[in-house]
């Protein structure tokens, strides 16, 4: 495990194995290296102590939840990594917010070839076998995130938060609004304009779509997320109708402006952008 620089030499987040499994997670929740933006790194250390001495017993412990609900939000890089993995990952991770053992958390990854279906069965169109997509090394996952079908790949930016929502004081169509920003923001530091579309969650660039979001809510902790492409090969979506929207063309930075961009810089403005609009509630 290594840390990657900020955007500002202060700001820093944790770079994951590309094999990221929940064990993974707890090494850099027992290690000393986790992140606090936008100042300093601290140790994660979010379940209350024991007391171990006669003083210790004076001092009012506080509980995992008055612990969590003001800590700053934590940004862990997965770098290339498999969806399962990562799917796997977001329900543990999920549960631990929801017990208030871990704070507000993000991941960051690109995966490689992958096409997912979601919960809403009538946006699940694919235009190929499956049969086809496995000889060419495209995994298909089911899963339970809103939305339809979408894919990712390499080249693509995806980010999953894991929020308590209500202590973001943000309902679920607040939050998807927030998400639409994030990404509005960072592709405009891109050099690209991107606009909403009403009734179709994700991004625009005119007719064309750049980004999509498919989410979950579990007891008012998020997780899925948005996938941003950047300069991934836009082929695999001609595979699938994406979310479920027939004759809609797929579009990407790299595509509209030329530019190939690095992932590592933008994961970083992306750190920026997730923590200027994820703070925590101070109520």
């Amino acid at each position: 495990m290594r840390l990657t620089g900020g955007v500002h030499s202060e700001v820093k987040f944790i770079r994951c194995p590309a094999t990221a499994q929940i064990e993974h997670y707890q090494i850099c929740e027992k290690s000393v290296q986790s992140i606090q933006f936008p100042v300093k790194i601290y140790p994660s250390k979010f379940a209350p102590k024991e007391p171990n001495t006669a003083s210790d017993n004076l001092k009012p412990v506080k509980s995992a939840a008055e612990k969590t609900k003001k800590c700053p939000l934590q940004i862990h890089d997965c770098g290339l990594a498999e969806y399962r993995q990562i799917l796997n990952l977001q329900h543990e991770l999920r549960e631990k917010r929801h017990q208030d053992k871990i704070p507000n958390t993000v991941l960051i990854v690109e995966h490689p070839a992958v096409i997912t279906l979601g919960a809403r069965q009538s946006f699940n169109k694919l235009l190929v076998g499956r049969e086809l997509l496995t000889q060419k090394h495209i995994d298909v996952v089911d899963i339970r995130r809103g939305g339809g079908t979408t894919a990712h790949n390499p080249g693509q930016l995806v980010f999953y938060p894991i929020l308590h929502l209500h202590q973001l004081d943000l309902g679920i169509s607040e939050y998807i609004r927030e998400l639409e920003a994030i990404g509005i923001e960072l592709l405009k530091q891109l050099g690209l304009y991107s606009s909403r579309r009403k009734g179709f969650p994700g991004l625009w660039v005119g007719t064309k779509k750049i980004a999509s979001i498919g989410v979950r809510v579990s007891k008012s902790t998020t997780y899925h997320g948005m996938a941003i492409n950047i300069k991934n090969d836009l082929s695999i979506f001609d595979f699938i109708a994406p979310c479920g929207l027939d004759d809609v063309e797929m579009t990407s930075v790299l595509k509209e402006t030329g530019k190939n961009c690095s992932m590592s810089q933008i994961k970083k403005n992306l750190a920026e952008l997730l923590t200027k609009h994820f703070k925590p509630n101070e109520a």
